[in-house]
């Protein structure tokens, strides 16, 4: 498995619009085991991204082809940063 964690900064008052497009389940993510957005407890715009793959080949494949398809636009627009992932190696656990 392959995992990432990235902390996304929304422009001010825009956290909320950023995490429902986040989670819309409209967009697939094939080879997804999870894909958790939460809040920021100490930051007031920032979202915690934590996903899962079956591996990073597969991430990285999905993640070319919603760049290459336009289909993320507007999630660009409401963040204001996005810090680099950290990379994990899930090991399991609940939902996996």
């Amino acid at each position: 498995m392959y995992g990432l964690i990235t902390r996304l900064t929304a422009y001010p008052g825009r956290r909320d619009e950023l995490a429902l497009l986040l989670t819309d389940p409209a967009v697939k993510r094939h080879g997804c085991h999870s894909y958790v957005v939460a809040h920021d407890l100490n930051h007031p715009d920032a979202l915690w991204v934590t996903e899962v793959w079956v591996d990073q080949p597969t991430h990285q494949s999905w993640s070319l082809y919603v760049r290459e398809s336009g289909m993320l636009r507007t999630v660009y627009r409401l963040m204001a940063k996005m810090d680099d992932p950290i990379l994990t190696r899930p090991l399991g656990g609940i939902g996996l």
